[in-house]
């Protein structure tokens, strides 16, 4: 029995009924996390079997699930991140003993609460033999088992992410010929496996991509279709590429669904996970060296550290200053070169990413903000000293303001010629997708080094998805000497929410060139038109089949891979490309609508299947079939037989090609 908090369905349908140009608004990574509950912990659902339950809990910050199994009074709790009060609470609300914790791997991503919870609860950690832990472990390997209440845990050696991975089946009592799920940390995910190339030592990311081919094809494909599929991280993380937002899944959905999954061969399996991989934070493997060794415990009531504003001005060079309050608040007023990196946003990953690790790092904001961050950089092992902006100014030191740029008094620069350079500050994937302009394309994470392709003394103007991103790379800017850097308000949601246009993959035009805005309708295509195509000209469209996983794998067109709606309508990858792209659902009344609203995003041909998989069953292989059979004579008084069946028999499953999956570059 699965009880599930919020509603994935009623989000879709708050999308389709939005304004085409309103939805036209590309969300990110970052705009998925600006909500406040997006940097708590919130359960996300309830997985119920005999005797138990499993409890998921997300922090949407971090792209992060973490567990609470239960049964017979007793708890483990599973891959737990630093700030752990949450589930103490929770545990203790539910009058449960803590009698284990169970770590998947050393994770990069996030400080691991283990220890933080072993100090309160003195229960053991659980873990692989071969996780060279630096603090006492319960070592697992291949089938260890363990029982929290009637529930047993079995351990599954699953190499691949890194090679102490290890996945625990969890049975519903002991006897159970069959696991009721697979907590898979990040060996597998919804959609995807654990990126190969985050460990430092002696093994390479293909020969980790190797072992994870091998973990599934000789152990997790073999478990059971039904068992569900219990990962550590959803969409957004860093962790992985091309993650599914859905938070589990099954054995046989991740058969029939993932694209990494199809590879029979081994080297096109490797090749396939190593592609398309962003560059990881520089924090990754200073967090991985700390959850190994055994991280030190927090005292979570201690009032920040205060920095003086003399000493921080006297040291400035060697540290590093991030301002965490409002985009307004930053523009109005900051410290000069210090960095606006907002708590709305993914606040801990990008301290990561932007802050050097070992830096004195300094944060200006308000008391609360300040408060909220510093709990928040531990999850990410980082320790800060706190400033206000008012003691700054009293110390009568030297404040910097900075401009955002609106998209109305953007465009207009562009009609007259006056634009100033246009620095897109996003992936390359994501520029390539959708641009407003001639852009130049110099991603955050390098655009320090990378500004020098630019003059300090020209006008800049900065921009990404929704200027969380693009606010950041004003300081960035500062620090290397720009005096005229603004950031595009709102990014470039703004800017097509406002109708502004954009373009794809072909050359934008130049200010000079200004272009006319104009309403792109999507096309349709008929069953018989489909069919002729597939069988005289394969290859010279995309199909993508957006019904459920299940749909799919019991009848798909030639050539079609199933594609979740959600990733197709928000990844810009899908955007480009030299051939049409062709649009297929149940009935093609939820297609024309998909199509309708990317129409309006790119210049890529876009059409829908007229009237669906139904009819193109009805149409060609159900009236196929029944002209192929001969009918008997009607007898005299009655009305000629022929009329189809009321539906279509199973047909054999067609192997879906990859699906390509939506960015989790932040």
């Amino acid at each position: 029995m699965l009880t599930r908090q919020g509603s994935r369905a009623r989000a879709l349908l708050g999308v389709l009924a939005a304004a085409p140009l309103a939805f036209a608004a590309i969300k990110d990574a970052e705009s998925a996390t600006h909500a406040s509950e997006a940097a708590r912990h919130g359960i996300v659902a309830t997985y119920e079997f005999q005797g138990g339950a499993i409890v998921q809990i997300e922090l949407g910050v971090l792209s992060h699930y973490s567990y609470i199994l239960r049964s017979g009074g007793e708890a483990l709790i599973v891959d737990p991140d630093r700030d752990t009060a949450f589930y103490t609470e929770a545990i203790e609300k539910e009058g449960l003993a803590i009698k284990g914790v169970f770590l998947t791997h050393s994770h990069a991503d996030f400080i691991a609460g283990h220890l933080e919870l072993v100090t309160r609860a003195g229960c053991p950690i659980f873990q692989s033999a071969a996780s060279r832990a630096g603090y006492p472990i319960e070592p697992l390997k291949e089938g260890s088992t363990f029982k929290i209440g009637t529930a047993v845990i079995k351990a599954i050696e699953t190499p691949g992410h890194t090679p102490d991975g290890i996945c625990g089946a969890v049975y519903a009592k002991e006897g159970d010929a069959t696991p009721y799920a697979l907590l898979t940390g990040d060996t597998l995910f919804v959609g995807s496996v654990g990126r190969p190339d985050l460990l430092e030592g002696d093994v390479s990311a293909a020969w980790l991509a190797s072992r994870s081919f091998d973990t599934w094809h000789d152990k997790l494909a073999l478990i059971g279709d039904n068992v569900l599929v219990l990962p550590a991280h959803g969409a957004g993380s860093l962790c992985g590429a091309h993650l599914s937002d859905e938070p589990s899944s099954t054995i046989g959905r991740e058969k029939a669904s993932n694209p990494y999954l199809k590879y029979e061969s081994k080297s096109d399996f490797i090749a396939a996970v190593l592609a398309d991989l962003s560059e990881p934070p520089g924090y990754f493997a200073h967090n991985a060296r700390m959850n190994r060794e055994g991280p030190p415990l927090v005292n979570w009531n201690a009032a920040p550290a205060a920095a003086a504003p003399a000493e921080v001005q006297a040291d400035r060079a060697r540290r590093y200053i991030a301002d965490v309050r409002a985009p307004d608040a930053y523009a109005a007023g900051h410290i000069p070169a210090s960095v606006n990196i907002g708590l709305r946003g993914r606040f801990e990953t990008w301290i990561g990413t932007m802050a050097p690790w070992g830096a004195p790092l300094v944060l200006l904001g308000d008391t609360d903000e300040l408060g909220e961050a510093v709990l928040r950089l531990h999850r990410v092992g980082y320790k800060a000293a706190t400033l206000a902006l008012d003691a700054w100014k009293a110390a009568g030191l030297p404040v910097a303001s900075s401009v955002q740029i609106t998209p109305a008094d953007l465009y207009a620069q562009m009609q007259r010629n006056e634009a100033p350079v246009i620095v897109d500050v996003r992936l390359p994937s994501e520029w390539m997708g959708l641009r407003i302009g001639q852009v130049v394309n110099l991603p955050l994470n390098r655009l320090a080094e990378l500004s020098a392709k630019l003059d300090p003394a020209q006008p800049v103007v900065t921009v990404c998805n929704s200027a969380y991103r693009s606010i950041m790379a004003v300081g960035v800017l500062e620090g290397k000497g720009f005096t005229r850097a603004a950031s595009l308000a709102g990014g470039s949601e703004a800017w097509i929410e406002a109708g502004y246009p954009v373009f794809g993959a072909a050359a934008a035009p130049s200010a000079a060139q200004a272009p006319s805005r104009a309403i792109r309708l999507a096309d349709r295509m008929s069953p018989a038109d489909l069919k002729r195509t597939l069988a005289d000209l394969p290859g010279t469209f995309d199909l993508v089949d957006i019904r459920p996983p299940e749909a799919f794998a019991d009848y798909s067109l030639p050539q079609a891979r199933n594609v979740d709606i959600v990733d197709l309508m928000s990844n810009p990858a899908f955007l480009v490309g030299q051939v049409p792209l062709l649009i297929v659902d149940r009935d093609g009344s939820l297609a024309m609508q998909v199509a309708g609203i990317l129409s309006q995003k790119t210049t890529r041909p876009i059409k829908a299947l007229h009237g669906g998989m139904e009819a193109f069953w009805g149409e060609t292989e159900l009236g196929r079939a029944v002209r192929a059979v001969p009918l008997p004579a009607a007898p005299a008084g009655r009305a000629a037989v022929g009329a189809p069946p009321s539906g279509p028999a199973a047909a054999p499953a067609a192997p879906a090609a990859p699906a390509r999956k939506k960015s989790a570059g932040c």
